[in-house]
């Protein structure tokens, strides 16, 4: 067990143990919430054994920062970026338990450089608190967009002063029962069993695809809700690496300051509103307080636009005052919402000419309605939000003057990084179309009185094209010009946006393209095969292949789901279990999206309940659409489901125990709802508030 790292139930805790002679030697690190602090304990066997020196080494390739002493037990490292760049500040305390003679304390070496000590000491405690001065409340026109708010030393050291009040133990304690109610109350029991006795990096490297593995498949899904939580509960939303980069310069400037709006930012909250996890309060104040007010000069200067929009990986290569030197930057916490563009790089519009980026993250703002009920939440953020951007695509769609068909379409559009530029867009007329669906079925509960906005909305919905068209070779093509190749194996699925994690596809209605149901599953089971396992000539992530996993589910293919789910992990995880972009190069690199988006595929083939038109449509559960074998046995306890529902679920050989619903007290207009297994209804309810009933009886 020397240098091991073992997982800690129920929460990740490292704790290292190792030993000198025969002192045994235990140090546990930890970061807490509540407390908004890092801690590294160690304790050793032997009293007054532990003499330890502790430094903060500053980021290479930045200006060298102020590290000096505090008092005589506290570092205080201080500095900014490449000036006159943002102010930053750790400080750093040392504590000690043991014997009289024991001490801590802070001095200067010979380098000018603080150092924190302790000798003589049976444990020794450094706690560590750190920010910036980042603010949204000055990234809007009124401040000048500085993005700069007051010095946090005062903070920091309020921080510091209630997080080592107490002992380690007390500290822990909190640690953990915040990380347990994090959790929401969801659980997961695919039938695996726990095996305690091989590290993860060993599961990994027998781990087969298709053969599985439902204990490590079951490690991943409690890890991926893990780092969403570790993620997204600070004052900026999850994004493709953020606090788990390694360098200061990161790959696709994916570290704390870069946003990615096609698929990966909103692929790492496929998951939060079914696993009930209350993350997404970061992200709704991101887009109100970031996105929406520089996105409104965007709309207007680019596009002559009312609303708000940016785009997907916005890209200038600048000096930023909050930054300091040349930046290349995309969509950021800066408030940066045009185009992506670097005239020195390859810059072309399959990579910056993606408006519909705030119109998909729309569909995660109407689901937090949808899911919770919470109708003063609505009021002041979410359709503000909505809004905003419905506002944005009324100015911007066009008649299609091509085809001459009366319908609106998205011009000029790129299906995410594809090379053709055209007009609507598979991906952009299902999103749009979601939208407006939106608007339609929030619009009551908003408070809005404005019933000229809401009849226009309805009216360019009626001649908007939908994004539903059979091709050729019985594809669903991805744009409405068909350039479709039956070869290609893009990364991505924009077409099929509407399968998942939308519902236009999903749920299509046969009367809205002159096309049934049907056939648009056919189609879109055409155009999923022929985009091939996410190993293409264009990428070969994580991502791309849980996604794909995730729609196979959809089309409740449970050996298609679970081969792509199980090549995914074999191909792309790591024994650290982080999804890698390119796991057969020397230096593979993190892509969280992966991670994120796992536990929402895992969960896609055990539960469907997707989004429907209108609120007077039957909300259909369906409940092991595509459970493959090897998870025969198990359970889900607290899921949530839209309409203000809860659900628990057993199941044993495949097939339905129980199925236990409740309805919360949020609940704002009945729904019909039915519960389906093996394309039969075996319950049927309608939502009141506090209904209770079980389903036991699935013949």
């Amino acid at each position: 067990m020397d240098g091991a790292k073992r997982l800690v139930q129920p929460v990740l805790i490292t704790v290292t143990p190792r030993r000198q002679n025969t002192n045994k030697v235990f140090s546990t690190y930890f970061c807490s919430n509540p407390s908004r602090a890092c801690t590294v304990h160690t304790a050793a066997s032997t009293p007054g054994s532990l003499s330890s020196i502790f430094s903060l080494n500053p980021q290479a390739g930045t200006p060298s920062p102020n590290i000096t002493c505090l008092d005589q037990s506290t570092l205080q490292l201080r500095g900014y970026v490449a000036s006159p760049g943002m102010l930053y500040e750790i400080l750093a305390k040392v504590q000690q338990h043991g014997p009289a003679n024991s001490s801590v304390g802070c001095a200067v070496d010979s380098n000018g450089q603080a150092l924190l000590s302790v000798d003589g000491a049976t444990e020794a405690r450094v706690t560590w608190v750190g920010n910036t001065e980042f603010s949204m409340d000055t990234g809007n026109a009124a401040s000048g967009y500085m993005f700069k708010g007051p010095d946090p030393h005062s903070e920091l050291v309020r921080l510091l002063g209630t997080a080592t009040a107490g002992n380690v133990q007390d500290s822990l304690r909190v640690h953990i029962a915040d990380y347990k109610s994090a959790l929401g109350g969801f659980a997961l029991d695919i039938g695996q069993k726990t095996d305690t006795t091989r590290t993860t990096d060993l599961l990994r490297r027998e781990y087969k695809t298709d053969t599985g593995n439902p204990y490590l498949e079951w490690l991943l899904f409690n890890y991926g809700r893990y780092l969403l939580i570790s993620s997204a509960r600070g004052y900026l939303p999850a994004n493709l690496q953020g606090k788990w980069a390694r360098d200061n310069k990161t790959p696709w400037d994916g570290g704390l300051e870069d946003y990615h709006a096609n698929i990966n930012l909103q692929m790492n909250y496929w998951m939060s509103e079914m696993t009930n996890l209350n993350v997404t309060a970061s992200l709704w104040d991101y887009m109100s307080r970031n996105w929406a007010p520089r996105g409104a000069e965007t709309a207007k200067i680019l596009y002559g636009a009312n609303g708000w929009v940016v785009h997907d990986e916005v890209r200038a290569t600048l000096r930023v005052p909050q930054l300091g030197s040349n930046h290349k930057l995309k969509m950021n916490i800066f408030g940066h919402s045009g185009m992506k563009y670097a005239p020195s790089r390859w810059i072309t519009p399959q990579s910056a000419n993606y408006p519909e980026a705030p119109a998909w993250m729309m569909t995660h703002v109407y689901d937090h309605f949808d899911y919770t009920g919470d109708v003063a939440w609505w009021r002041t953020q979410g359709w503000p939000l909505l809004k905003g951007v419905a506002l944005f695509w009324l100015d911007h769609l066009i008649e299609d003057m091509h085809f001459r068909d009366g319908t609106l379409v998205t011009a000029p559009c790129n299906s995410p990084e594809q090379p053709a530029i055209t007009f609507a867009c598979a991906n952009s007329q299902q999103l749009v179309w979601q939208l407006f669906e939106a608007v339609e079925k929030g619009f009551d509960a908003s408070g809005d009185t404005n019933k000229t906005f809401l009849a226009e909305v309805q009216n360019k919905k009626n001649r908007l094209d939908k994004g539903v068209k059979v091709g050729s070779w019985g594809q669903l093509q991805e744009w409405k010009v068909e350039f479709d190749n039956p070869k290609d194996t893009h990364r991505h699925l924009s077409h099929l946006v509407g399968l998942f994690p939308g519902y236009v596809l999903s749920n299509f209605k046969s009367s809205t393209a002159n096309l049934t149901r049907e056939q648009v599953i056919k189609a879109v089971e055409v155009t999923l095969a022929s985009r091939g396992n996410g190993t293409g000539t264009d990428g070969d992530a994580g991502w791309e292949k849980i996604w794909r996993a995730a729609c196979w589910a959809q089309l409740r293919n449970p050996a298609k789901f679970y081969h792509q789910l199980t090549y995914a992990i074999e191909r792309n995880f790591a024994g650290n279990l982080w999804s890698l972009y390119d796991s057969t190069v020397a230096n593979p690199i993190l892509q969280i999206d992966a991670n994120l988006g796992y536990p929402a595929a895992v969960l896609n083939a055990i539960i469907q309940a997707p989004d429907t038109s209108s609120l007077s449509d039957v909300l259909r559960i369906t409940i092991l659409p595509a459970l493959p074998a090897a998870w025969s046995t198990g359970s889900i306890s607290g899921a949530k489901i839209r309409g203000g529902i809860s659900l628990d679920l057993k199941w044993a050989n495949s097939k339905p125990v129980y199925v236990d619903i409740r309805v919360g007290s949020s609940v704002r207009t009945a729904r019909l709802v039915q519960i389906l297994h093996a394309g039969k209804v075996v319950g049927e309810f309608s939502t009141t508030a506090g209904l209770r009933k079980s389903i036991t009886n699935f013949e």
